[in-house]
């Protein structure tokens, strides 16, 4: 069955809801406005949480709703509700047309279309039932606590979702998509004496509940996370001061995502409140630094067959070699620039205006080895893991904390440290990469970046990275 058919089911035949009405209702709306639709959702979301050898929380829910949108100029009417209902589409109609009293619009030509698929459309809540979901948590608890004596709290949760979208144009031009999204995380606290220390990890994607629940893959989530927990239990207090830092690949691009990538968005730019407003075209990176965000990758925790507003997701380069080259846009800001949809126009349900969004962004890879990499460097900071992160837009500076780290000295990887923080300006250490490893990794499947208050889905990635010069703040006397 095609999206638009099975979203045909739950929107027009189990909700009531007369398709040629609803379109009739879209038409006569957005008459005037230079762009709008009716967003149509049905999501069921699943989450359990294990603690202290117990099933802590189980949550199951399930909503549905709409978001009408009419676009005037720079101007935006929007209107939302969980019922779905003729009577409450109309309402939010009478509500959006406020907005294009006394404008005259041209109606943007449609997203085009297409029938490629980047996951499944399978439910992963029904796959698996709620009691071997249990049972599979407190086995991941078990084989935690048996791995090593050391072991003092496992925490492991479990969170699925099923999402299904249809956007609805004037025209009668429709689109749909079916989201699956799964994720599993494992966090370890070891101790030694009065000293303890934890470690984490997480992964998933657009998959089903099939591939965590094999043994291979939680019980590799537990030993990353023991391993990564056993290595703090030996850090030593971090140093301070400026210096120079290789960054690991894979989730460390958190810190590309956060200092560079929101800046990359189109409203930041349009605004002209990003660090790169009107750098187009100019050098803005080191020679050899490329930073793309693709949205079609199969399977992954950001990507998308079509954005929230019926855009296909693509790959965009943002950076090419080091120069501007592109921005991240949905519709509104793309038109008001004068550039073209890239399929990042997002929102986390039908209660948000859709904004420009980030999917999966990362570095490409370059031609050194990493081990080259760290032999390059004289004393510094090798940063393999990353947990939270602050960055203000407008100026790009940041500040990082490392969940796991090491000192490099002589070229070579040392003992590691505890309390490092980077701090910098995202547009600067873009300008200070000399080295670029071979070895891009996309993170496991965590990441949730939040902007204007909603919260979506995204990946991250880079390879291994020699920044030559950034601030360290440490915890060393």
């Amino acid at each position: 069955m095609s999206h638009i058919a099975a979203t045909d089911d739950l929107f027009y035949n189990r909700a009531g809801l007369e398709r040629a009405r609803i379109e009739a209702i879209v038409e006569e709306t957005l008459h005037g406005a230079d762009d709008g639709e009716l967003f149509l959702e049905y999501c069921q979301s699943e989450s359990l949480s294990f603690d202290d050898g117990r099933l802590k929380s189980a949550s199951f829910d399930t909503s549905q709703g709409f978001g009408l949108r009419s676009v005037a100029g720079e101007a935006a009417g929007y209107a939302h509700a969980s019922e779905l209902s003729e009577a409450a589409i109309r309402r939010a109609a009478k509500a959006v047309r406020a907005v294009l009293a006394g404008y005259g619009g041209t109606m943007a030509e449609g997203p085009t279309r297409t029938n490629r698929t980047l996951y499944t459309d399978a439910n992963p809540l029904s796959g698996v039932a709620f009691e071997a979901k249990v049972a599979l948590l407190s086995e991941i608890d078990a084989y935690a606590r048996g791995r090593d004596p050391r072991v003092r709290q496992v925490s492991v949760s479990l969170a699925g979702e099923w999402q299904a979208v249809q956007i609805v144009r004037v025209g009668g031009e429709r689109s749909a998509d079916i989201r699956p999204l799964v994720r599993l995380n494992v966090a370890v606290v070891v101790g030694d004496g009065e000293r303890m220390e934890s470690g984490s990890y997480g992964g998933g994607g657009r998959i089903t509940f099939d591939t965590l629940i094999a043994p291979a893959y939680w019980r590799h989530a537990v030993d990353e996370a023991l391993r990564q927990a056993l290595v703090n239990l030996e850090a030593i207090e971090a140093p301070a001061g400026e210096m120079p830092v290789v960054l690991g690949p894979g989730w460390p691009g958190i810190l590309l995502h956060e200092a560079i990538g929101h800046g990359l968005e189109g409203d930041f730019n349009r605004k002209k409140t990003s660090a790169f407003a009107g750098l187009m075209g100019e050098r803005v990176a080191a020679p050899g630094v490329t930073v793309v965000d693709d949205g079609t990758l199969p399977t992954r925790r950001g990507s998308l067959t079509i954005d929230d507003e019926g855009t296909p997701s693509q790959c965009t380069t943002l950076i090419e070699d080091g120069i501007l080259v592109g921005y991240m846009q949905d519709r509104q800001n793309a038109r008001l620039m004068g550039m073209t949809p890239t399929g990042n126009g997002r929102r986390q349900s039908y209660a948000h205006i859709p904004i420009p969004r980030m999917t999966n962004t990362y570095m490409l890879a370059g031609d050194k080895d990493p081990d080259e990499i760290i032999a390059a460097v004289g004393n510094g900071l090798y940063a393999a893991n990353f947990g939270g992160g602050q960055v203000d837009i407008t100026s790009g500076k940041f500040v990082f904390s490392c969940t796991e780290a090491y000192l490099i000295e002589n070229g070579r990887k040392g003992p590691p440290v505890k309390g490092a923080t980077l701090i910098g300006n995202g547009p600067d250490v873009l300008t200070r990469v000399r080295m670029i490893g071979n070895d891009m990794k996309l993170d496991d499947g965590i990441g949730t970046c939040g902007k204007d208050g909603q919260g979506v889905p995204v990946g991250v990635g880079q390879p291994t990275l020699l920044v030559e010069r950034l601030t360290v703040g440490g915890t060393a006397a």
